[in-house]
């Protein structure tokens, strides 16, 4: 029997923790990949104040879930196979622990474990508009091998809700990972002039 693969993520206190609900609905929904899931004490209020949703709701789509200040985890230790970690949304606070190597918590120690290991390590970085710290941070952490990958929509695809926004920031994180979700993307079919 072939095991299933697995992926962490953490979710901090930063605003969109839409994404990582629709991450983990989709996961479910379309792969066999095992997610293990943390959550910061900001990120659990950040489900109740964006979405008026509970931690249970969100802990019951992730296979997984370790407790934010359990250093001790399977997460923390290399020798605990993974396609790596996404932290979905990230904080500038978890961003800077990663960049200083700061291992304080549970997100911070399995991102660390993630590098270390030269696995794909994803930052879904929420900040705007982002000062010299946060540039140095984001600069530290893709010299280490992350990928800073802010949510930025694609109009290009002509979104008509706030949901295919999310679902096409989401589909891409996945790409990174060669976790292929149904749904629409660029296929370079479309020609046309832009003017200057």
């Amino acid at each position: 029997m072939i095991a299933r693969q697995r992926l962490v993520i953490g979710m901090t206190g930063a605003t969109g923790a839409v994404y990582t609900v629709r991450m983990l609905e989709l996961l479910r929904q379309h792969t066999d990949i095992e997610t293990h899931l943390v959550i910061s004490p900001s990120g659990v209020l950040n489900i109740k104040y964006e979405l008026d949703l509970t931690r249970q709701y969100i802990q019951g789509l992730a296979d997984h879930v370790h407790n934010f200040r359990d250093v001790g985890a399977t997460l923390a230790s290399g020798s605990f196979p993974t396609l790596g970690m996404m932290v979905v949304p990230c904080s500038m606070r978890t961003l800077a622990a990663v960049a200083h190597g700061l291992s304080d918590n549970l997100i911070t120690r399995a991102a660390d474990v993630t590098l270390k290991e030269r696995r794909r390590l994803l930052m879904m970085v929420r900040e705007t508009p982002f000062n010299l710290a946060h540039l140095r941070n984001m600069t530290a952490v893709t010299e280490m091998g992350g990928i800073i990958f802010p949510p930025m929509p694609a109009f290009y695809l002509r979104p008509q809700s706030m949901q295919d926004m999310v679902d096409h920031t989401v589909m891409r994180a996945l790409d990174m990972f060669g976790i292929t979700i149904p749904g629409e993307r660029w296929d370079g079919s479309q020609t046309g002039q832009i003017s200057e």
